[in-house]
């Protein structure tokens, strides 16, 4: 059974470097996503979400995998948009306040059927409280900026700063 890992095809988009920000031209990925607000460390409602994600993600891999005998693939990483209402939030530390679209990409050919069939198998079978909120959309970032940050949440102000020094020049 043929295997793919989209993570290595993809790696200019997938290892960023710690040293310095780059630019990338990000092209239209089909996404699991789920919107919420607050901190990723403490927030119930941020656990919950990624729960969904990756546990529908899984299921759909399993699915192609075992059901339709496809092929194998690589569940891709966790990825998330982050803003807040006033950006300063991601300096000071007001992590309460940060608001975050968390998501998953999911490779196209795999039809959004099967997709949806996961999504209702994983709701059946593990009662998660967001699987009802997770969708199926169509995601272009274009040109961006990105930098890897590798530490906890609350030690990631000087890098955004960074990458955010870097977007107004």
């Amino acid at each position: 059974m043929q295997r793919i890992d989209l993570r290595k095809e993809l790696k200019h988009l997938y290892s960023a470097s710690v040293k310095e920000v780059v630019e990338v031209d990000v092209p239209t990925f089909r996404f699991l996503m789920i919107d919420g607000q607050g901190d990723p460390n403490t927030s119930s409602e941020y656990a919950q979400a990624v729960e969904a994600l990756f546990s529908v993600s899984y299921a759909t891999k399993f699915k192609v995998k075992n059901e339709l005998k496809l092929c194998d693939y690589a569940v891709m990483p966790l990825e998330g948009l982050w803003w807040a209402d006033d950006m300063s939030a991601f300096v000071t530390g007001d992590r309460a306040s940060w608001k975050w679209t968390m998501m998953i990409m999911q490779p196209d050919f795999v039809a959004p059927e099967v997709i949806e069939e996961a999504m209702t198998e994983t709701k059946r079978k593990k009662k998660l409280a967001a699987i009802d909120r997770l969708r199926l959309e169509e995601f272009t970032e274009g040109r961006a900026a990105q930098v890897l940050h590798v530490g906890p949440f609350s030690e990631e102000g000087p890098t955004i700063e960074r990458l955010h020094a870097y977007i107004r020049v």
